[in-house]
């Protein structure tokens, strides 16, 4: 399929593992510029080193604290110079600690809405000026599943990740008219450092494998089976896509028919 975004240019931010690996990785096959960020400037070289490797083609790297507002600033300036503007955005971050409601205070809600929400806002105020000015882009938030189903222990993912969902509707309905669409993509159980975690995690809890509580989250999938970070990105490529043009303001499972709601 031709998607048509050849020599667009696409900033994906916490890629240096992972899913938003997985996503500027098939940017790079279909031909888009791509530019990386993450907090671990020894992850961002060898990934960079590897796809390089691989694809025969530079991506551009900063060190970026999703956090700091100073960090974001500084490598959209970096892109936005590189690449003459962004044309697809895809916010995406690592998530917030596990715990329960008693397990948090306020300053740990204020990092996670740091890391999870305001980092998607400061990108997105600062990206968009130039996709007006072309009347021409894409945003694309990375959720969770837990936006439309809540898992327990993941009450900052719950809580704080729903509001991109709400963000998402409105920027879709002001955006619209400039050929601008935004979506989120709310990834189910995936193969990821961060799964692994919690299901190291959960199994000390338990005491019982990570083998075993990776083995009962598949059960609970229709599929059997969790995601490969590559089925993520494939729906975040056809949605930066030409293809999808008459998508906009929508929340996207990739969870293998986890999610029970209709």
């Amino acid at each position: 399929m031709y998607l048509g975004i050849s020599r667009k240019s696409a900033l994906i931010t916490a890629a240096s593992k992972g899913i938003g690996r997985a996503i500027a990785e098939e940017f790079v096959a279909e031909g888009v510029k791509v530019a990386i960020c993450s907090r671990n400037k020894e992850h961002l070289l060898k990934t960079s080193d590897e796809i390089k490797n691989k694809f025969g083609v530079e991506v551009l790297w900063c060190v970026c604290d999703l956090s700091k507002r100073k960090d974001i600033e500084n490598t959209i300036n970096v892109v936005n110079k590189e690449f003459d503007g962004i044309d697809i955005l895809v916010n995406n971050c690592g998530g917030p600690p596990q715990g329960n409601f008693q397990d948090f205070e306020e300053d740990d809600w204020q990092n996670a809405i740091d890391q999870v929400f305001l980092s998607a806002i400061t990108a997105t105020k600062l990206v968009v000026p130039k996709m007006m000015e072309k009347e021409w882009g894409r945003i694309i938030n990375i959720t969770s599943i837990t936006v439309k189903q809540p898992v327990d222990d993941l009450i900052l993912s719950n809580a704080i990740r729903t509001g991109l969902v709400g963000l998402t509707k409105s920027l879709s309905n002001e955006l619209g008219k400039y050929n601008i669409t935004v979506n989120n993509v709310a990834p189910g159980y995936t193969l990821t450092n961060r799964v692994y975690e919690i299901a190291v995690s959960k199994a000390k809890e338990m005491n019982t494998s990570h083998e075993e509580i990776l083995f009962e989250i598949a059960k609970s999938i229709p599929m059997n089976r969790l995601a490969a970070p590559e089925e993520i990105a494939t729906l975040v490529v056809f949605l930066a896509s030409m293809k999808a043009s008459y998508i906009t303001g929508c929340t996207i499972p990739v969870d293998g028919g986890f999610v029970k709601g209709i």
